[in-house]
């Protein structure tokens, strides 16, 4: 008789147990949808300043999110998530360009146009100093889109980057002076030299 109701009790247990790993699933999937909705158009812009390529940033938002949600019950500070996805966006993006297939040319059937004042900020200039951005190093490339696009300080790009913050300060330069050549090379060339 004993161990009627004590198998009866375990089943219980284990009922009630499922039932709630049931309710926290539930719970962590509605407040994992609940971030990757207010989050993932910010991730999505931060992926394609990385990658230069919408549909690659696609893919690499998409794999941040699902690696981001195998550790979401191991993530301890919910403030620091968005920190933490972006360093995975950083790392999986690198691990893109280790792969050889991994190639920077891309083919348009027709030139861009050039605006007619460059001293005047317009939607095709910021295209072509994104475009030129996309040229820069990888590691250059991350500090930048860390820095200015995302806003963040110095420290928190170092942490993301996992490098010290005197190696941010140094690929933030080196990245600002090679565009600063870059827009002086292109500003010095006539419009014969353009074409």
């Amino acid at each position: 008789m004993v161990t009627v109701v004590g198998a009866a009790v375990l089943e219980a247990d284990e009922q009630t147990g499922a039932a709630v790993g049931a309710r926290d699933k539930d719970a962590r999937d509605r407040e994992f949808s609940e971030y990757m909705q207010a989050r993932q158009p910010s991730l999505l812009r931060t992926a394609y300043l990385l990658t230069g390529d919408q549909h690659t940033a696609e893919d690499l938002v998409q794999t941040a999110l699902a690696k981001l949600y195998l550790s979401w019950d191991k993530v301890q500070r919910h403030e620091a998530v968005d920190g933490y996805v972006r360093r995975i966006l950083v790392n999986e993006h690198n691990s893109l360009w280790r792969r050889a297939w991994k190639k920077r040319e891309t083919t348009a059937s027709e030139l861009p146009d050039r605006p007619a004042d460059p001293d005047a900020p317009s939607a095709t200039h910021d295209a072509e100093l994104w475009a030129f951005v996309q040229t820069l190093p990888r590691k250059q490339r991350a500090a930048i889109v860390l820095r200015y696009y995302e806003e963040l300080s110095e420290a928190e790009t170092a942490e993301i980057l996992g490098v010290s913050v005197g190696t941010v300060k140094s690929q933030t330069s080196r990245a600002l002076s090679a565009m600063r050549a870059r827009v002086g090379e292109i500003a010095h060339l006539s419009p014969q030299e353009e074409r």
